[in-house]
């Protein structure tokens, strides 16, 4: 076959996913551009333009503390997935029963299902007439029904039961890879378990863990169903403000606005990690 058929035979394969990959998000990415530097119209149009006035909006008191807010139940649901996945992840790894299989046959199954059917469920768990609220009214536990939807415990709750997966398999990955003669070589000249931890484990993990990081962080930050439906009026956050710009107030300048400093932090993020952590032995992000 002569080079010229293969760079046809090449293009061939390549045109129909460059096209789609064209259509669905080099070509939006331009119009949210476009967008975020354009003049608001009085009843909700587009106005072209270059200016930076959707942008100077976002430091406004009422929009930056709903920023600021967003970060911090972001910040604060990423340090819970932590807490929670990790430990999870180094059993799975270093566990020697069969079981482990089984648990992350349990992982994985959520992300099967529908993400709203997700959300759902727990209106039903933790909702006033809930199955929760009734287990414990049925044990005469508590008299009334507790408040357990739409307030921060609904909404971080929420969060962890989503981002858990995403977290869990990155570390799993990356510490289902260390090389054990490390651990008994600590051990052997006389390092503790949880010195050896400090000292070989948790760094050796360090990359999958970053991933996960990433994983999750960016997603919550930008996420709107869950504070939408588990969150209440009173933890509005930035996927919501969006969402609002777009659909109620019809400011498509300030959401696109918005919407580039999301994507502004998307790629830093990943740059970051790219940067550090982004050699074909560590790099997490081409394993999922």
């Amino acid at each position: 076959m002569t080079p010229r058929n293969n760079r046809s035979e090449f293009w061939g394969y390549l045109a129909p996913p460059l096209f789609w990959f064209l259509i669905f998000l080099v070509v939006p990415l331009i119009l949210i551009v476009i967008y975020s530097f354009s003049y608001k119209e009085l009843y909700g149009g587009v106005t072209p333009g270059f200016t930076f006035e959707s942008y100077s909006i976002i430091f406004r008191d009422v929009y930056f503390t709903i920023f600021i807010k967003s970060f911090l139940i972001t910040t604060a649901a990423t340090i819970l997935t932590i807490l929670l996945g990790y430990p999870v992840a180094y059993y799975l790894a270093f566990s020697k029963s069969k079981i482990r299989y089984l648990f992350l046959v349990l992982i994985v199954l959520p992300l099967w299902l529908n993400f709203l059917i997700k959300i759902f469920s727990f209106i039903t768990i933790f909702g006033e007439n809930g199955v929760l609220n009734q287990f414990l009214m049925a044990l005469s536990i508590i008299d009334k029904p507790l408040p357990l939807l739409n307030n921060l415990w609904s909404l971080i709750t929420g969060f962890l039961y989503i981002n858990l997966p995403f977290f869990i398999l990155p570390v799993f990955a990356s510490l289902d890879k260390l090389d054990q003669r490390y651990i008994e070589a600590s051990l052997d000249l006389g390092a503790t378990p949880v010195q050896t931890f400090f000292r070989i484990i948790l760094p050796q993990s360090v990359p999958g863990l970053m991933a996960g990081v990433v994983f999750t962080f960016i997603p919550t930050l930008s996420n709107f169903l869950v504070p939408e439906f588990l969150g209440g009026v009173n933890n509005y956050m930035l996927g919501n403000l969006i969402t609002s710009q777009f659909l109620q107030a019809r400011n498509w300048p300030f959401g696109s606005a918005l919407s580039m400093i999301l994507i502004f932090m998307v790629v830093f993020s990943v740059s970051l990690y790219l940067r550090y952590y982004g050699n074909t032995k560590n790099n997490m992000l081409s394993e999922f």
